[in-house]
């Protein structure tokens, strides 16, 4: 017996260092456990306190667990009374006995020191290891209480709070060595409370106990034998999925607290466990006068704690059984790796002279800007869903296109715009965008105040000037549309360039050129490469605005007249329809006097003008239609000059000529803008980027290497890192040592570590 027990603590101990290492280390290590899920009120902890035998922590309503705990519970023939020992959380391979009423007034002080914070909860576990001769080989993880909040604005502080644990639950039950043990507080499995959040994570329930807590108080409730034979043995359709132990076990625990004062119900833990086994089989005898007959051998082995905890060491012990083989080359895999870790600081720690940290710092700079480059040149080495950005994405961090009207055009009809890009393809697809929306701009209506306001007075006389009353409109409406596009691209663009910085690093990670531990020298790349990406666009912004400053401060019709035949086309047809003879010497005077081009084109003018003419005097006496041209000059004057009433032919004359002078300056713009984004942001990243980072390196290393790569500190930490890694090194040398006797003994002898059912009574 005395070796028997021996093994088994062995095989035991080995499983609860595992379980502490893969904890404290975050390493990928199966150590089976069970996970106590359930909602507030469900019994959760009562249940815990009832499987080890004793009573060690606060239960009742409300939230009494905010962090889960993980008991390491070893049977120990010699243990009269619990022996618990803490885990320390600053250093996890420190475990300092502490007394039950310590215990629990540690849990209590973790409860009230979250409740006051922010989060409320804590996924790090409070640890505990008991040994007790009553205790059954286990790992047990209790949780916190799951919440069922009311709906309304008035319950979202406990609507937060239900998420929040929900969300730690959830994360605890993705362990898949875990077995959940699933607890229901309900009469009718129908009502799947709890299991609606288990089965999001283990959806056949195929590692998964169900449990129904306080049966004492549910058997009353049945008024017919044959409600009680469905809660007992459910359908199998009713649990949806195979449930480990094809049904689920039933439990009752007695209430009262143990202690020596008044409100103490119990003196001592051997009472609190006679009363356990006192409603066990109160229990049963209550529910074979409710069906009329004896419970079965199978239905007796789901009534009541010991039932359940005989289930469950067997169940975890075969699961230990099981995985011994399997974690020995998972030992072995992270030895080497951690081996190799050691080798790693080793080796930063002999190239800690200014020589070899110069070197290293240079080739780190070459290694970043070949990143850069290959990102803009077009790679799939980054995943685009964790780096890339859709352009609903990009509108979002890098800023929309919007006009003066503040309308945005559909993401959707841009090319690619569902797709996640980074780097030149996320550059091409927004300067795309851009080209799009602002080729499409329309100039902005005009009102008969505007044109009027825009005639004003001249200098040496009171007439008006209409050619003039144009150009002050268009450039006045140009300025204020396209300026703002000009803001927002070079935001846009920024946004891009700056995006490349964190994904280069990945690639360098990835390919192993990431200096680890220099977060200093990093953080200075990073910064000159941002100021260096600022800088630029804010240069090649100024350039751009001195373009739209010059194409809207003075019209040279040559540039900004782009279509004349088609204005001409428009005149000529506004002319055939009007019934005036003078709105046709308007037009014909004012598309001779505006400067359009050369000599030539004047002289086009004047016989299409006269065609035109002579179609609007065709019905009309010959006499009459001939005037002179003193006659004609004279309406010319009094409709363009001297009069300021503002005729609907006057009015869509100057509308024309504004439409041309904006569709001029909108492909000037256009076509500059693209032309010197590309030319003053794109390419410095490529050409001047290099050299100046070299020299901000070089001028850093020249004045103070220290601050440059911080060495005391860096020496510090490596120190730090490398005292961590020998001491996990040496737990996982420990271990591997262990789990190996462990696979020979089972291997060779064969050993039975069914523990007694006699020591567990």
């Amino acid at each position: 017996m005395s070796s028997e027990w021996e093994e088994k603590s062995v095989l035991y101990e080995a499983y609860n260092e595992l379980h502490g290492l893969a904890q404290e280390f975050h390493t990928p290590f199966d150590a089976p456990a069970l996970l106590v899920v359930g909602h507030q009120t469900d019994g959760k902890s009562a249940l815990v306190e009832a499987l080890m035998g004793f009573q060690f922590n606060h239960v009742g309503g409300g939230t009494k667990t905010r962090r889960p705990i993980t008991l390491h519970m070893r049977f120990h023939p010699d243990r009269e009374s619990p022996v618990c020992c803490l885990v320390s959380d600053s250093d996890p391979s420190l475990a300092e006995e502490k007394s039950l009423a310590q215990v629990q007034a540690y849990i209590e002080a973790e409860n009230m020191r979250l409740e006051s914070e922010p989060s409320q909860f804590s996924a790090k576990e409070i640890i505990i290891n008991v040994e007790y001769k009553y205790c059954p080989n286990l790992t047990i993880i209790d949780t916190p209480g799951l919440i069922a909040p009311a709906p309304g604005r008035k319950n979202r502080e406990l609507q937060a709070q239900a998420r929040a644990v929900e969300s730690l639950v959830r994360t605890k039950m993705q362990h898949k060595e875990f077995i959940i043990l699933c607890l229901e507080d309900c009469s009718d499995w129908s009502n799947a409370t709890t299991r609606r959040v288990v089965m999001q994570t283990d959806p056949e329930l195929s590692r998964t106990v169900i449990v129904s807590t306080k049966l004492d108080t549910k058997i009353p409730q049945f008024a017919r034998s044959s409600d009680v034979e469905v809660f007992l043995s459910p359908p199998a359709c009713t649990l949806d999925g195979f449930i480990l132990g094809d049904s689920p076990f039933f439990t009752s625990i007695p209430s009262g607290r143990v202690g020596p004062g008044p409100d103490s119900v119990y003196r001592s833990n051997d009472e609190f466990k006679q009363a356990i086994s006192l409603r066990e089989m109160e229990d049963v005898a209550s529910l074979e006068e409710k069906l009329g007959r004896s419970l079965s051998e199978q239905e007796r082995s789901r009534i009541g704690v010991s039932k359940l905890r005989l289930f469950l060491e067997d169940l975890l012990q075969k699961r230990y059984m099981d995985s011994v083989p399997l974690i020995i080359p998972l030992l072995e895999k992270e030895y080497r790796s951690t081996t190799r870790k050691m080798y790693e600081i080793d080796q930063e720690l002999s190239t800690m002279d200014e020589v070899k940290l110069k070197e290293k710092g240079r080739a780190f700079h070459d290694q970043f800007l070949t990143k850069l480059s290959l990102l803009l040149k077009g790679t799939v080495v980054a995943p685009p869903d964790k780096f890339g950005e859709t352009l609903q994405d990009e509108r979002t961090n890098g800023g929309t296109f919007v006009g003066i009207d503040g309308l945005q055009i559909p993401h959707k009809l841009i090319p690619n715009a569902g797709m996640r890009l980074y780097g030149g393809a996320q550059y091409h697809r927004a300067m795309a965008e851009f080209r799009f929306i602002v080729g499409g701009t329309k100039c902005p209506p005009i009102t008969r105040e505007e044109i009027v306001n825009a005639c004003g007075v001249e200098d040496i006389h009171d007439g008006t000037n209409y050619s003039r009353t144009a150009c002050v409109i268009a450039v006045a409406k140009a300025r204020d549309t396209f300026e703002p596009f000009l803001h927002q691209l070079g935001s846009r663009l920024l946004h891009i360039l700056k995006r490349l910085l964190p994904i280069s690093v990945f690639l360098l990670k990835k390919d192993g050129e990431y200096l680890s531990g220099h977060e200093m020298f990093t953080r200075r790349v990073a910064t000159a490469y941002n100021n260096f990406a600022e800088a630029t666009e804010r240069a090649c912004r100024e350039k751009c605005m001195e373009d739209l400053i010059s194409t809207t401060r003075y019209v040279t019709w040559s540039l900004h007249n782009k279509n004349r035949a088609g204005l001409r086309q428009f005149l000529d047809s506004f002319a055939g329809t009007e019934q005036s003879t003078v709105g046709v010497t308007v037009s014909s005077g004012l598309l001779q006097d505006s400067s359009y081009g050369s000599g030539n084109e004047k002289q086009e003018t004047k016989p299409r003008a006269d065609v035109k003419l002579s179609h609007l005097a065709s019905g009309i006496d010959s006499t009459s239609a001939v005037q002179t041209t003193e006659t004609r000059l004279a309406d010319l004057l009094d409709s363009t000059l001297w009069n300021r009433r503002l005729a609907s032919s006057s009015e869509r004359i100057v509308y024309a000529l504004v439409q041309q002078i904006f569709h001029g300056i909108r492909e000037y713009f256009l076509a500059s803008a693209e032309l010197k984004f590309n030319c003053f942001l794109l390419m410095p990243v490529v050409d001047k980027l290099p050299a100046l980072l070299r020299e901000d390196l070089e001028s850093a290393f020249e004045d103070d290497l220290d601050n440059v790569f911080d060495i005391s500190n860096l020496r510090h930490s490596l120190g730090q890192r490398k005292r961590d890694t020998e001491i996990e090194l040496k737990r996982i040398k420990r271990l591997k040592e262990k789990f190996r006797s462990i696979h020979k003994q089972i291997c060779f002898h064969q050993v039975d570590l069914k523990p007694g059912s006699d020591s567990q009574q």
